[in-house]
C-alpha cells in the first residue's frame, strides 16, 4: 500500500488480491494432494475445452504485438498454437502425476532429551509471479504452485493480456471443479505498472516473489520487492575444454551446448579452450560452428586458429547472446578457466570436458554455479532433465533454493518435534 496519502485504486486493488490470497493460502494447507491433483486434472480438461476461446483472445495480443511492432522473435513467444495449447494441457497432467512434496517427512533423530526432532515440507503460502511474453507461463506458474499448497498472484505481460486473462478463466473452472475458491490462483487484470509496485511491496500478504522475464524486469524486481526474491539473472554459461579431455567429445558436447537452442538460459555462452589442446580443438569446433551458422568472436589467442571469426571484445565475455553467437577464449590451465568463470559468468551453469578426475572433482568443488557439469552439455540445465518434473525457472542465488525450481523448490521445511511431557530443567 502507498505510505503516502490515499491509496491509489490499482494499489487497492492489488491490495484486495493479496489479502483473498493469504486466505486462500489456509485452505490450500488443509486440501489434501487428491483435491489439488483433482483441480490440475480438470483445469487440463478446461484447456482442450477451450482452445477456440484461447486461440481467439490470443488473436487480438498478436494483433496489437504486430501493430506496436513487436520483433518476430516475441510474437513467436506469446503466440498460442494448437499444438501449444494441447502442450499446455498435457503439461498440467504432467504436474498432477508427479510425488506430492508437502507433509513430507525427513530426518526424525531421537535426542538427548528425550525429544524427536525432524523436518516437515510445507507450502511458501503466496507466491506472486512477475513474467513477459509468453502467455503458457501463465498456467505452468499456476500449476507448479498450486501442485505445492501455494496460493498464487500472478502478473503476466501487458502484451499478452487477453491470453492470460482467457488462461485466468479455465484455471477458475479447473479449481471450483475439485471445490476450491478461485483466490487460489489470481491473475492481474490491469496493464497499469503500478500494480507491480504493489504486490512487490505487500509482504504482509505475500511470501516470495519469482520473476520471469528479461534482465532488465528482473533487475527492477530485486531492487523494488520488500518481499524475498528467487530469482536468476543471465544464463552466461561456460564450457572448459582442459588438457586432458577426449576432444572428439568436447566438440559434441561444446557444439550441442551451443545449438541445442539458442534462446534458453542453459546455452553455452563461452568456450574455453586449454592452451594445449587448442591448436587441435578449434578448427574443428570452429568449422563445425561455422557450417550451422554460429558467429565466434575469440580472444587475440583464438582468433588465429578459427577462420571467420571475429576479435572478442570484453563485453563479449559478459554478454548472454541467446542467439547464434559464441565467445571463445583460450586459457593458460584450470585455474586461468575458473578465475575465467567466477570473473565473467552468472553461477547458472558451467561444465568441464576432462578424462581427469581429480581434475573434474576439483571443478566441481571450485565453480560456484547453480549447476557443475563433468562431461555433459550445459543444455540439460533444465528441470525435466534433472527428474524435477516441470520448474518455474532457474535459481542463481544461494537462499532455499538453487537451480532448476520445480515443485520442491516452491515448498520449505519446519522443524517438527514429539514429545512424551518433556520439560527442560
Amino acid at each position: 500500500m502507498s505510505t503516502q496519502g490515499e491509496a491509489s485504486e490499482v494499489e487497492t486493488y492489488v491490495y484486495s488480491l493479496g489479502a483473498a490470497a493469504k486466505r486462500a493460502a489456509r485452505q490450500l494447507a488443509r486440501a489434501p494432494a487428491a483435491t489439488r491433483n483433482a483441480a490440475l486434472l480438470a483445469m487440463a480438461d478446461a484447456i482442450e475445452a477451450s482452445a477456440d476461446t484461447l486461440r481467439n483472445e490470443n488473436a487480438k495480443d498478436l494483433e496489437a504485438g504486430r501493430a506496436n511492432g513487436l520483433a518476430d522473435a516475441l510474437l513467436d513467444r506469446l503466440e498460442l498454437t494448437p499444438e501449444r495449447i494441447r502442450g499446455m494441457a498435457d503439461g498440467v497432467r504432467e504436474v498432477a502425476a508427479l510425488a506430492d512434496p508437502v507433509g513430507e517427512i525427513a530426518d526424525m533423530r531421537q535426542q538427548p532429551s528425550g525429544l524427536t526432532v525432524g523436518k516437515m515440507r510445507v507450502p511458501l503460502g503466496v507466491i506472486g509471479i512477475i513474467y513477459e511474453s509468453r502467455p503458457n507461463v501463465t498456467i505452468d506458474a499456476a500449476v507448479l504452485c498450486l501442485k505445492a499448497g501455494n496460493a498464487t498472484i500472478l502478473r503476466g505481460g501487458s502484451e499478452a493480456i487477453h491470453s492470460n486473462l482467457a488462461i485466468a478463466e479455465v484455471i477458475k473452472r479447473g479449481l471450483a471443479a475439485a471445490g476450491l475458491t478461485d483466490a487460489c490462483v489470481q491473475v492481474i487484470n490491469t496493464r497499469d505498472r503500478t500494480a507491480v509496485s504493489a504486490l512487490l511491496k505487500m509482504d504482509e500478504f505475500v511470501d516470495v516473489v519469482i520473476p520471469r522475464g528479461g534482465k532488465g524486469l528482473i533487475q527492477r524486481v530485486s531492487e523494488d520487492a520488500r518481499v524475498p526474491v528467487l530469482y536468476h539473472l543471465d544464463g552466461i554459461c561456460h564450457v572448459y575444454v582442459d588438457d586432458h579431455a577426449d576432444l572428439q567429445m568436447a566438440e559434441d558436447v561444446a557444439f550441442n551446448s551451443k545449438t541445442y537452442r539458442y534462446g534458453i538460459c542453459g546455452s553455452m555462452e563461452t568456450l574455453l579452450v586449454h592452451v594445449q589442446v587448442a591448436a587441435n580443438f578449434l578448427p574443428k569446433i570452429g568449422l563445425r560452428f561455422s557450417e550451422h551458422g554460429v558467429e565466434m568472436r575469440a580472444c587475440a589467442r583464438a582468433q588465429p586458429l578459427l577462420k571467420n571469426s571475429l576479435a572478442a571484445t570484453e563485453a563479449d565475455w559478459q554478454t548472454e547472446h541467446l542467439g547464434p553467437v559464441v565467445s571463445i577464449r583460450v586459457v593458460d590451465d584450470m585455474d586461468d578457466a575458473i578465475d575465467h568463470i567466477e570473473s565473467h559468468g552468472s553461477h547458472h551453469t558451467d561444465a568441464i570436458i576432462t578424462n581427469d578426475l581429480q581434475r573434474s572433482q576439483r571443478f566441481l568443488r571450485e565453480v560456484d554455479s547453480a549447476s557443475v557439469m563433468v562431461n555433459a552439455a550445459t543444455c540439460f540445465a533444465d528441470g525435466n532433465q534433472y527428474g524435477l518434473g516441470a520448474e518455474i525457472g532457474i535459481s542463481t542465488g544461494k537462499l532455499h533454493a538453487r537451480g532448476p525450481v520445480g515443485v520442491v523448490g516452491l515448498t520449505t521445511q519446519k522443524f517438527i518435534v514429539h514429545g512424551d511431557g518433556a520439560i527442560r530443567g
